[in-house]
């Protein structure tokens, strides 16, 4: 049984059956990815401006220039 090797039959018309064009589901793709990263830089945007974000820039600045020496 090698049906599923053989060619597809021509419809009525002569041609081959359509096949399922699969275009759309890479621009979905892009969509949830776009969303995603919107999502992910709002939440990074409200921690960052917020005290907890204020608090760790700071802290990370002092660190870091007490690292170098200058502070």
């Amino acid at each position: 049984m090698r049906a599923h090797l053989t060619k597809p039959r021509p419809s009525r018309r002569g041609r081959s059956p359509r096949r399922r064009d699969q275009r759309g589901i890479t621009t979905a793709e892009y969509a949830v990815g776009t969303a995603a990263g919107a999502g992910l830089a709002g939440l990074a945007y409200q921690l960052l401006t917020g005290g907890l974000g204020n608090q760790m820039l700071t802290s990370m600045f002092d660190h870091v220039l007490g690292l170098i020496g200058v502070g």
